[in-house]
């Protein structure tokens, strides 16, 4: 059984910054591509960053410079470093991975970041 479990998530005010974590089970980590998504309300899911076992990285234009995705192999757990968040980074944030053809979601963490 796949899981996903973030935590990270919380009110920050503009120009800070915050470090989302997601622990995955139930997939062979290491060899797994990770991402991270995020919605905002009334908005389409959109991609954030995405990260592939040999660690190539794609960004959303929007959060490119400002944002990092990571991953630790031993802990099954992939990061996203947010800095200079702005407003318009409110959301919620999934974390997803792919397992036998299939895309696997977190249950996400709420991100609000004050004027």
């Amino acid at each position: 059984q796949v899981q996903l479990v973030e935590s990270g998530g919380g009110l920050v005010q503009a120009g800070g910054s915050l470090r989302l974590s997601c622990t995955a089970s139930g997939i062979i980590f290491s060899i797994n591509s990770m991402g991270w998504y995020r919605q905002a309300p009334g908005k389409q899911r959109e991609l954030v960053a995405g990260l592939t076992p040999g660690g190539f990285t794609n960004y959303a234009d929007s959060v490119k410079g400002r944002f990092t995705i990571s991953r630790d192999n031993a802990k099954n757990t992939v990061y996203l470093q947010m800095n200079s968040l702005k407003p318009e980074d409110t959301a919620v944030y999934y974390c997803t991975a792919p397992f036998r053809g299939l895309p696997y979601w977190g249950q996400g963490t709420q991100v609000t970041v004050s004027p």
